[in-house]
């Protein structure tokens, strides 16, 4: 049975992090309001409809959360995991699921692995947050993991945990941490751990790391980028000269339809892949000046046809597993939750996705 399987991002409630860094009360509601078209026909801002600008401190809100994604077909959330040496981040909603035992909906974790640096305002260079690596923090971390991994409720392939990593590539000695992983889920009775490398960038997309038993293609994925859309010599220099709106010289414009025939139409992976599809994506909340990546043209029946003809494939494979980025990455406009827009229209694909594949 197909378990759809939605990437979940924990920021929708305030840290001292973000008080300090971006300012006091800082949640991704702060870029999600603040957001405005930058052409015309440009959808934005996304606005959430049923779940309201939720703060995720809130166990109604989390079961809230939990009952919708079942009613339509969700079999799990994703939660995104942030560990720098021992520092955890963003972790209390996961930290009082563990406690509480509620929602009762099964889940899995991604190891955000990434440095957290300015970039939402041209920062890049500017590090808040480095991660570091060595054998005791490996030992350390998974030990907290499989602590996790022991709830009941974690999500898991053919009896073991499954557990994400989002940049395999930056961690040096990736394959030793996969050893003390598994030897750490041993210890609380698992026969092993269903390691995932996240296809994040190009730079993860080549021979899986020792130790690792599949990727993921996480979308939307550069590797099937077409043209972006306006590009053209004319059209550049009418941009410069203010005669049309800069937002397809500032940013990077796409289609969403060209993005679902060249996925479809890629080569299966040489390795063990498990399948991904967007509903929708539009990063412009984050970065409102320059370099969002916008996709033009989603559509829930669009969607749908990529999740179904997604749960077909994955089926003939004999994987079980598919994800949908994501439920509510409201700031990159990629949210299955509903919206002033579309309403349930994307929730509603899902579901008869599921069922008709």
């Amino acid at each position: 049975m197909t378990k759809l399987v939605a990437f979940h991002l924990p920021q929708y409630h305030p840290i001292p992090e973000n008080d300090m860094w971006w300012g006091k009360g800082f949640t991704e509601w702060t870029n999600v309001a603040r957001a405005r078209p930058l052409f015309p026909g440009h959808a934005q801002p996304h606005l959430p409809a049923d779940l309201g600008f939720y703060d995720l401190r809130l166990p109604e809100v989390r079961k809230a959360q939990a009952d919708l994604a079942r009613e339509y077909g969700i079999h799990a959330f994703c939660y995104y995991h942030y560990w720098f040496s021992g520092r955890r981040i963003l972790e209390r909603p996961v930290d009082e699921i563990l406690a509480s035992g509620e929602p009762d909906f099964p889940f899995c974790l991604c190891w955000a692995n990434e440095n957290w640096t300015r970039a939402w305002d041209g920062g890049e260079q500017q590090i808040l947050l480095e991660q570091t690596h060595g054998e005791d923090d490996f030992r350390a971390h998974a030990r907290w993991l499989s602590s996790a991994f022991a709830d009941p409720r974690y999500l898991k392939e053919k009896g073991r945990p499954v557990f994400l990593v989002y940049r395999a590539s930056k961690i040096p000695e990736i394959e030793r941490f996969a050893t003390i992983l598994r030897e750490e889920a041993a210890v609380k009775g698992f026969s092993g751990v269903h390691l995932v490398r996240v296809e994040s960038f190009p730079t993860e997309c080549c021979q899986l790391p020792e130790g690792f038993d599949a990727s993921l293609e996480f979308q939307p994925s550069r590797k099937h980028f077409e043209r972006p859309l306006r590009r053209g010599f004319l059209r550049r220099q009418l941009m410069r000269l203010g005669l049309l709106p800069r937002a397809h010289l500032d940013h990077d414009v796409r289609s969403y339809p060209d993005l679902v025939r060249r996925s479809l139409d890629a080569a299966q992976s040489p390795w063990p892949c498990h399948r991904c599809v967007t509903p929708m994506w539009d990063n412009s909340a984050r970065r409102r000046v320059q370099g969002a990546t916008i996709f033009v043209g989603s559509t829930p029946e669009l969607y749908k046809d990529w999740l179904m003809e997604s749960i077909r494939r994955s089926k003939s494979l004999g994987d079980d597993l598919v994800f949908i980025n994501a439920w509510n990455e409201w700031a990159e406009g990629n949210h299955l939750e509903p919206c002033h827009r579309w309403g349930r229209s994307y929730l509603e694909a899902t579901r008869q996705a599921l069922a008709e594949a």
